[in-house]
């Protein structure tokens, strides 16, 4: 191998790093931030168990409301002298995998819904759109109040309730974009060479319209995230020994006054994990939108 050979593959890394530190630098300052909390989110979720410094039921009374600050206790202590940071960092993960879970359910539920609507038509398509202003018109936290009341809570079953949540926006996306999809002649021509429906919707028409699922899916996410807060907070959540975010808030408005730390800290991953998620579905889908090129 020649020198001009070695030279022509590093000049060519270096070319590709270099077109993607100038993609970077077009990515606002904001969207950037947002990705950056959203990975740390992530990495926290993964590692949880093995960077909290204690175990999320481990006690100290003698340090019991212990103010943030202390080398032992950087995030403070409870009521029970519990490690505020080990707990927070254990409900990241159950409050993310919760959420997570359930937007994945009502993405895929919801769009192989829509797509079922866009396939039959007539009676198929009529009972979905009623499904859907059925599920739009009924208040999704009074349903999961009395779902969790009477079956009570667990973890599947909170994944799973969670999942129906906003199902039906999938629904009606999925729908309008596969009859636009269809009418286009890309699929029919699929279809006259002998390609089953199933793989028609789901090799080429999915593809078309994931960008639009995609954004959907980040507005979806941060919703959960506080509607799982809303039913911990309300004590029909997570249940203890568990922890998660809004469980933590829950508990901690009790010593809002003598221990706002408690509260304050769940409180805020929350605020800036969904405003994290927002402004990244909102860069995505300026991104995505062909019309905005």
């Amino acid at each position: 191998m020649s020198v001009t050979d070695t030279a022509r593959p590093r000049s060519s890394e270096v070319s590709i790093l270099i077109r993607f530190i100038s993609q970077l630098r077009r990515v606002p300052f904001s969207v950037a931030f947002a990705i950056g909390w959203l990975a740390a989110m992530v990495f926290v979720a993964f590692c949880a168990d093995m960077i909290r410094p204690y175990g999320i039921t481990a006690m100290d009374l003698r340090s019991r409301l212990s103010q943030p600050g202390n080398p032992a206790h950087l995030l403070g202590t409870d009521e029970l002298g519990r490690d505020v940071l080990s707990r927070l960092l254990r409900s990241i993960r159950v409050s993310l995998a919760i959420a997570f879970g359930a937007t994945i359910i009502s993405a895929v539920f919801g769009t192989a819904l829509g797509f079922a609507a866009a396939k039959f038509r007539g009676a198929v398509e009529h009972l979905v759109l009623v499904l859907a202003d059925f599920q739009a018109a009924l208040p999704f936290l009074i349903m999961s109040l009395a779902v969790l009341a009477f079956f009570g809570s667990s973890m599947p079953l909170l994944i799973g309730l969670m999942g129906f949540y906003g199902w039906e926006r999938y629904a009606r996306i999925a729908r309008g974009l596969a009859i636009s999809a269809s009418a286009q002649g890309y699929a029919a021509a699929v279809v006259q060479l002998g390609a089953r429906p199933a793989r028609v919707y789901i090799n080429h028409i999915l593809p078309n319209v994931a960008s639009t699922l995609i954004v959907s899916m980040t507005l979806t996410f941060p919703e959960i995230i506080l509607m799982e807060s809303g039913l911990s907070f309300l004590g029909l959540g997570v249940q203890p020994p568990e922890t998660s975010l809004g469980n933590m808030v829950g508990f901690g408005r009790e010593y809002l006054t003598r221990a706002p730390w408690i509260m304050l800290a769940p409180a805020f991953v929350i605020m800036m994990t969904t405003l994290a998620i927002s402004l990244v579905g909102d860069w995505l889908r300026d991104k995505l939108d062909p019309t905005l090129r």
